[in-house]
């Protein structure tokens, strides 16, 4: 659906965003996270044919990039971080102006349509002036949908909402997902991101990271699991380290931390050592890092990975 070639952009020399190399999937929630001015917003502008790249191509929902982009502005629908609607008009009137302009056949349903479905459709009447942040967000969103792209770019959707308008803002976009359209998300909410996004890019200029909210956990922390013991013993160390799937082991208080790829297969492997080693197991659990975490450490290492045997 969305193929990017090497795509670059200049400002006054200099660069927002550096040889920008993905592929995003149809159907897929692909989110973007980055930290202020990494170029997320250049990068949405410059797909949805808003700005023009310095250097590279991308081909959105059939369209290149430079080439077709009139069609392209057909085909995609794009939540700006500061939406222009109009205040003297009702969100109907919005809705309605632009759908005229989109050439939609049935406004006056479309509308109905996309009102209802935000909530906004007992409001319809009320000049946009008098909306709240959370309201004029999901009016900005509901004429994204309008022409019912088969690509959307929103620019943090949620940022500024409460949690009753930021929950229905997620809710819109997994119905939205579920109807296999591609959309394509910008977000500091990584708790958001987590939940919503089928893979994340983690840009600073360049893309540093790019993978599973879970696989990028993987990749950059391991998964440790804790082992809970009644009696801890040194040999008990050395019992779990001989096994050629574990990638370290450390001791601490009455628990082994044992980093591993795979324990959902192996954890009964190493409880069934350390029993016939004499430990008493307690129980076992996973410590469980955030994206959080993993989003911090690649912005400030540049996309490096940690010393996995050095954690606490």
């Amino acid at each position: 659906m969305i193929r990017i070639e090497g795509l670059t952009k200049q400002f006054n020399g200099i660069t927002a965003v550096e040889n920008l190399e993905l592929e995003i999937r149809p159907g897929e929630v692909f989110g973007f996270l980055g930290p202020n001015g990494a170029g997320k917003t250049t990068t949405l502008r410059m797909l949805s044919a808003l700005i023009n790249p310095t250097s590279g191509t991308a081909w959105v929902a059939g369209y290149r990039l430079g080439e077709d982009d009139q069609a392209l502005r057909r085909n995609v629908g794009i939540l700006t971080e500061a939406p222009g609607l109009y205040d003297r008009l009702s969100a109907e009137r919005n809705l309605s102006f632009f759908a005229h302009l989109y050439g939609i056949d049935d406004v006056d349903g479309r509308v109905e349509r996309y009102l209802k479905l935000l909530g906004l459709w007992e409001r319809r009447s009320e000049p946009v002036g008098t909306f709240s942040r959370g309201m004029r967000q999901k009016l900005a969103i509901a004429r994204a949908m309008l022409h019912e792209p088969s690509v959307l770019f929103l620019d943090e959707p949620t940022t500024g909402l409460d949690p009753e308008a930021a929950r229905l803002i997620r809710e819109f976009i997994e119905g939205l997902s579920g109807e296999g359209r591609t959309i394509i998300l910008n977000t500091h909410n990584l708790d958001e991101a987590d939940r919503l996004c089928d893979r994340i890019g983690v840009l600073n200029t360049r893309l540093l990271a790019l993978d599973t909210p879970t696989a990028l956990r993987r990749e950059v922390f391991g998964r440790k699991v804790v082992f809970h013991l009644a009696n801890l013993r040194p040999q008990f160390e050395a019992t779990v380290a001989k096994f050629p799937f574990v990638e370290a082991v450390e001791s601490k208080d009455a628990k082994l931390l044992v980093t591993l790829d795979d324990p959902e297969a192996h954890n009964p492997t190493l409880v069934s050592a350390l029993v016939n080693a004499g430990a008493q197991v307690r129980f076992v659990g996973e410590i469980r890092r955030s994206l959080e975490d993993v989003y911090l450490h690649l912005v400030s290492n540049g996309g490096t990975e940690p010393e996995r045997g050095n954690e606490t």
